[in-house]
């Protein structure tokens, strides 16, 4: 790592006035700063709470691409930081900046870490989370893949589908909770039964605001919808708050052509043989085409 000739100057001067600062950024735009200095300290606009217990392992950078991670650990009694949202998830992939600061000069400091946050782990009082650096983007497979199935994002540039349009995106507030997973929804009387399942359950209000399930059943009745998630979600839910649920799409072609009327924005390969087709052999007696792929 190449630092400037400021800092540089205080590393060889033996000076003992270095400490660490972290900023997180989430996605939401909620922004957190953390020192391991015994006061707080201020620049860019971000006070750095000092007394949060932060801690962080040595970062180990390498020549290349390959991908440089670290871990931070601190208490859980940092103002604003706190259990209910790490559960909620609203720090997943938050923004993570590290500094190596002159805490006698905060002018003269060190960015030695940029990337985002990984796995956390949480204690009784204390958290514990993967560093990921921006190297970590590398480290997965690019370009397009020829499947049957579209892989456009429904509603983006390369789908093309305007969610704008009624009925695509419906406020609802919940009435009942029957787990985690599962809750019962106000009615939406203009869709019917399983229009939102694929989709999205944005959650506006309550302790999950911010958090986006994915939807996977919707069952619905002119009375309530039944919406059943994929996954648990981490906070608690309370009747009366409320989420957007947006249309679902199961990236078939015909769902795009019926459901959207958008098939010549379709990015799917729907006829394309399947793996059977590739190991299947020469037969003698009638058609032998991949037609197992059609139902043929």
């Amino acid at each position: 790592m190449q630092v400037s000739t400021e800092f540089q100057a205080l590393l060889d001067s033996g000076a003992t006035t270095i400490c660490r600062c972290w900023q997180v950024l989430r996605t939401d735009g909620v922004r957190f700063g953390f020192t391991d200095h015994d006061r707080d300290l201020a620049f860019d606009g971000q006070v750095f709470l000092a007394g949060t217990g932060m801690d962080a392992s040595a970062l180990e950078t390498s020549t290349g691409l390959s991908v440089d991670n670290g871990q931070a650990a601190g208490a859980l009694s940092a103002a604003g930081l706190t259990d209910a949202d790490i559960l909620a998830g609203r720090f997943d992939r938050a923004d993570v900046v590290q500094w190596l600061v002159n805490w006698a000069d905060v002018a003269v400091r060190e960015l030695v870490f940029r990337g985002t946050m990984g796995e956390i782990r949480r204690g009784s009082a204390a958290f514990e989370v993967e560093l990921r650096s921006l190297s970590e983007g590398l480290n997965k497979p690019l370009g397009r893949g020829y499947v049957p199935g579209c892989d456009a994002t429904l509603g983006d540039g390369r789908c093309g589908v305007d969610l704008a349009i009624a009925g695509r995106v419906e406020s609802v507030a919940v009435l009942a909770i029957s787990n985690a997973r599962r809750l019962q929804v106000s009615a939406v009387p203009s869709a019917d039964s399983g229009w939102f399942a694929s989709g999205q359950m944005c959650w506006l209000s309550g302790a999950n605001a911010g958090v986006v399930s994915v939807i996977k059943i919707d069952a619905g009745t002119p009375e309530l919808r039944d919406i059943e998630l994929w996954e648990e979600l981490r906070a608690p839910v309370v009747v009366g708050d409320t989420a957007e649920l947006v249309v679902g799409c199961d990236k078939r072609a015909e769902t795009c052509q019926k459901k959207f009327n958008n098939f010549l924005n379709f990015r799917g390969f729907p006829n394309i043989p399947g793996e059977d087709w590739v190991t299947d052999f020469p037969r003698s007696d009638g058609a032998n085409n991949g037609g197992s792929l059609f139902s043929g």
